[in-house]
């Protein structure tokens, strides 16, 4: 009976002893989460301030990110357009220099007692327009003075002097430049000279023009191969102005060159074989 009783004693003190620790247990965690919950509540405002600075940092870097990375890209496109636009030159200046060779080829067919050979201007006297220039090209080429001088669009002028290794040249709107010519329509026969005023204009005048021709704007001037020195046929430009005068031949029109005389680099001689 005494040891029943016993027994009874030691499981109620076990189960006391269970009892207590699942209590303590209990508590350490109830604990637990109560601190943390007291140490979180005033963290989360201060949690979402550093994480909404931390996405606006990343946003600002990021924004001069994007500028840089936006800048290098408009300086590639710059570079690019600047490379087409130069590819875009050189095809209109090979597309002209063809052109010119084509033309020029049309002038060599039609006269074929003259070699043509090609020449780059190295100098100008003073001014805009290229009244009297110098060519690199002289006596050991085989140039002569009154040489003919083209473009492949039409006449320049002659050849007024010539040295070993170089030849001036006189131009159309020169005051010294006299050329045998001809209306293309009528087959009227005129004399293109140069003028004071009008080679500041790059043109020059037609005169002795007769009463009864019928000269209108937009006419062609061709040269008439009278003289000796210019070959028949080669365009000199078109009339652009006609001033009317009651006397015998002094009428006269102003003429427009077909040649540009004022960016000129190259032209050709008609050297005769």
């Amino acid at each position: 009976m005494k040891r029943f009783f016993t027994n009874k004693i030691l499981v109620v003190l076990i189960v006391i002893l269970l009892l207590g620790l699942a209590a303590v247990s209990y508590s350490e965690k109830s604990g637990a989460n109560i601190i943390s919950n007291i140490v979180s509540i005033p963290a989360a405002p201060l949690q979402k301030a550093v994480t909404f600075l931390d996405e606006k940092f990343k946003n600002f870097f990021g924004y001069f990110e994007d500028i840089k990375a936006t800048k290098n890209e408009n300086e590639e496109l710059k570079k690019r357009i600047s490379e087409l636009e130069r590819q875009v030159l050189d095809i209109e200046r090979l597309t002209k220099e063809n052109n010119q060779l084509r033309d020029a080829l049309n002038f060599k067919n039609r006269y074929e007692e003259y070699e043509f050979l090609g020449a780059s201007i190295i100098a100008k006297d003073p001014g805009n327009w290229f009244e009297v220039f110098t060519i690199d090209r002289g006596s050991k080429d085989g140039i002569e003075a009154d040489s003919p001088v083209i473009t492949a669009y039409g006449l320049v002028g002659r050849v007024s002097k010539v040295d070993l290794l170089t030849s001036k040249v006189v131009s159309i709107i020169d005051m010294d430049s006299t050329v045998s010519a001809r209306l293309s329509k009528s087959r009227d026969l005129i004399v293109v000279r140069g003028d004071v005023e009008l080679r500041n204009e790059g043109k020059c005048r037609a005169d002795y023009i007769p009463p009864d021709a019928d000269v209108l704007p937009g006419d062609t001037i061709e040269t008439s191969g009278i003289g000796g020195i210019f070959p028949k046929g080669i365009i000199i430009g078109k009339v652009v102005k006609v001033v009317q005068s009651e006397g015998h031949y002094d009428s006269y029109a102003i003429i427009e060159p077909v040649v540009d005389f004022k960016r000129l680099e190259d032209v050709i001689v008609l050297k005769k074989k």
